[in-house]
């Protein structure tokens, strides 16, 4: 049985700034948004929000290049994988059945059960490339 968070206004808060925009943020770029529209809320509580909405599955989490999380308010709550622009951030949700049966042969293959896993496809969209 998992841990119980209730709702609180500093959390509607995080979940309503991750929801007006498609791109992934960073929890310092949710805080200081969340500053600007006059919500006082702590970095350090962002940072906890954004991992309660992770492990609820409404938030998707991403490493960039740099080794920064970055987050998402996604469309689904259902396994998927996401492709996404190097240069302006934005994001395609996209299923990848032939990597989902890639996953579970490779895990079998080696014995592996319980997998789990993610996958980022990282490139320049065409508005971008258009643009440069």
């Amino acid at each position: 049985m998992g841990t119980r968070q209730r709702t609180t206004r500093q959390g509607e808060a995080v979940l309503a700034a991750l929801s007006a925009n498609d791109a992934f943020r960073s929890a310092q770029e949710l805080h200081a948004e969340l500053h600007r529209q006059g919500d006082r809320v702590g970095l350090a509580t962002v940072y906890r929000h954004l991992q309660v909405l992770v492990d609820r599955g409404q938030v998707d989490a991403v490493r960039t290049d740099d080794g920064e999380t970055v987050y998402r308010r996604c469309a689904t709550t259902a396994h998927h994988h996401h492709l996404l622009c190097r240069d302006c951030g934005d994001t395609v949700e996209i299923e990848a059945p032939a990597v989902e049966r890639w996953t579970a042969q490779v895990a079998v293959e080696h014995g592996f059960s319980d997998i789990d896993h993610t996958l980022e496809i990282v490139g320049t969209c065409a508005r971008c490339r258009a643009s440069s």
